[in-house]
């Protein structure tokens, strides 16, 4: 498709298609998904998910919140989801019916809002202070457009679960309604976001966490990097000595703009990690709404995001288990030991050679654990500047 050919009635006509297409999928969990389940289930296993939001509350029960605005700031809650002993690495196992079946289903076991920022921290801290010294991590998420509230919690879940992360998970999820036709509003939803975010990452900062981790999906990306080039670069440098790591996955950015927001930050200590898919169907129709510029996330040129101080996990030849290739990276958590393995032996080959990208990669096992003792069979190019290292072929 040329950039000619991208007038509004084809851009409608590709929206309209992919909404068609994703409906095929199946329905999603607009409202009650968060309804509690207490039945025993043995060989469950339950993870408890601190919350910060800009999204408005809904009364609806098993809701929370809706895809509208807070009016005023961040809003909190918690919420514990039960993973069934029949689940598959890289899978939402849905409920068909609210609340579902702790011994198929994700279900919720319990859920309700924390009233302030004060009760927030309490809540981080309390937890991070009943972890060893030395163990004390959090894993910030941040989801993507056209996310529903119980989408970005479940989806957080799965990585969490997979990747056996032992420390204190927190969503932090934007105004999206979960509509595709609803970029706009979820682009200016993610823009509204920015002070809320900031204030979120720095409350994890001061607080007892020792490491942070920090995942963004699809345009919670763009949220992510413009909330960073808004913080000062004095606080920025002393939050890089918490942050460990930071995944950017499929990135809903215009290339320029990303570039844009790197030279406002500056080239990073500790090389971002950029997960895309070349083949990335959701990110096609955000390259048709933005006028034909490439995303990063389904950029062509890995070297480039080499060069731009990014490792680059490229997906494009994994078969992806969502019809749109945008949630590739949800397959990533169970491959943990393979991919550290490989990046590891990428930063010594960096050291030796070049004095360049030491350590790169070792902060990777921190974030994704060890849970899959298989041998890599995913097709992913790791790229890192200036050299290659292929998986799985």
């Amino acid at each position: 498709m040329s950039r000619k050919s991208l007038r509004p009635i084809s851009i409608s006509c590709l929206v309209m298609a992919f909404c068609v297409f994703l409906a095929a999928c199946g329905s999603r969990p607009v409202t009650g998904a968060l309804e509690v389940n207490s039945d025993p289930a043995a060989g469950t296993k339950t993870h408890d998910i601190l919350i910060a939001t800009t999204r408005e509350r809904d009364e609806t029960p098993g809701t929370l919140f809706n895809g509208e605005r807070r009016g005023n700031g961040a809003d909190y809650a918690e919420a514990t989801i039960s993973v069934p002993p029949t689940h598959k690495p890289g899978m939402i196992e849905w409920p068909k019916k609210a609340p579902g079946n702790p011994a198929t289903d994700f279900v919720a076991r319990k859920a309700g809002y924390i009233d302030g920022d004060e009760a927030f921290k309490a809540r981080l801290n309390a937890r991070l202070a009943a972890m060893p010294k030395g163990k004390r991590k959090v894993f910030l998420f941040i989801h993507g457009y056209n996310t529903l509230f119980a989408e970005g919690l479940y989806r957080f879940t799965q990585f969490v679960h997979d990747a056996e992360f032992d420390g204190v998970p927190v969503l932090f999820t934007w105004a999206s309604r979960g509509q595709l036709s609803d970029y706009v509003y979820d682009l200016n939803s993610a823009s509204v976001a920015r002070d809320s975010l900031e204030r979120t990452v720095r409350m994890l900062n001061e607080s007892k966490a020792e490491d942070i981790v920090i995942l963004a999906h699809s345009m919670g990306n763009w949220l992510m990097m413009e909330t960073a080039a808004r913080i000062p670069e004095r606080e920025r440098q002393q939050l890089d000595g918490k942050v460990s790591q930071v995944i950017l996955a499929a990135p809903d950015i215009d290339i320029d703009v990303f570039k844009s927001q790197l030279r406002r930050i500056g080239k990073p200590q500790k090389p971002y990690l950029i997960v895309l898919s070349k083949d990335d169907r959701a990110l096609r129709v955000s390259r048709a709404i933005a006028g034909g510029k490439e995303r990063v996330g389904a950029f062509s040129d890995d070297k480039e995001l080499a060069e731009l101080g990014a490792i680059v996990v490229d997906l494009t030849d994994v078969e992806s288990q969502d019809g749109a290739n945008h949630s590739k990276f949800a397959q990533l958590a169970a491959y943990s030991p393979e991919l550290r393995s490989i990046l590891q032996q990428r930063s010594l080959t960096q050291h030796n050679n070049a004095g360049a990208l030491a350590q790169t990669g070792s902060d990777l096992g921190s974030f994704i654990g060890g849970t899959v003792q298989t041998a890599v069979t995913l097709p992913i190019r790791i790229v890192t500047a200036p050299l290659v290292a292929i998986a799985g072929q």
